[in-house]
């Protein structure tokens, strides 16, 4: 096997390998099923996790020629963007707890998490979402696609972003005020 192919072949696995261990916090540490009473915002939720969706499909359809790029900086930066992408979802899921759920919305008795990757941003799984179609993107896809798939996403994740953050803001007023103000949304060091 010549070189190139075994490093198309590794890439790939990493890339897999990311996207399985993103999702195993969701499918194993989140709690899916809660009877507690909330209130839950569908509309826009279901908008904004259509269009992360749609971020994602563009990622992995508008492929590189040759299906994968084997540059040395897109082979380092593609599993170090994953790679803090599954970091962000291994640790947000356990810190948020009780108070984790797909749709926009709170429980009766929601809590306000500021601990963990949520000192860090609001969101962090909505940044790991982000991070891993980045890095997917990186290394298959096209770069005017990717741009066009990262806007896709970024659009999606304000819509969910803004609904989610009317509810806070109306449940928690000065308290998620404040840690509005410190604590950017998704993207680190941006307000």
């Amino acid at each position: 096997m010549c070189f190139s192919l075994r490093v198309q072949l590794v890439a790939t696995v990493e890339l897999l390998a990311l996207w399985i261990l993103w999702a195993l916090p969701y499918v194993f540490r989140a709690p899916k099923i809660q009877k507690r009473k909330s209130i839950a915002v569908f509309g826009p939720t279901t908008l904004g996790l259509m269009l992360e969706a749609a971020g994602v499909v563009i990622v992995w359809h508008f492929r590189v020629p040759g299906g994968i790029r084997t540059d040395l900086g897109a082979l380092i930066a593609a599993p170090v963007v994953g790679a803090m992408a599954v970091l962000l979802m291994w640790t947000a899921i356990p810190n948020l707890g009780r108070q984790f759920r797909i749709y926009a919305g709170l429980y009766e008795d929601h809590e306000l998490v500021r601990t963990g990757p949520y000192a860090v941003v609001r969101h962090p799984i909505y940044a790991s979402v982000l991070a891993l179609t980045l890095s997917t993107g990186i290394l298959l896809t096209l770069w005017p696609w990717l741009i066009a798939a990262l806007a896709v996403s970024v659009a999606g994740t304000e819509v969910r972003l803004r609904s989610e953050e009317k509810l806070l803001a109306a449940r928690f007023g000065t308290q998620f005020s404040a840690y509005k103000s410190r604590v950017p949304a998704y993207l680190p060091f941006l307000r």
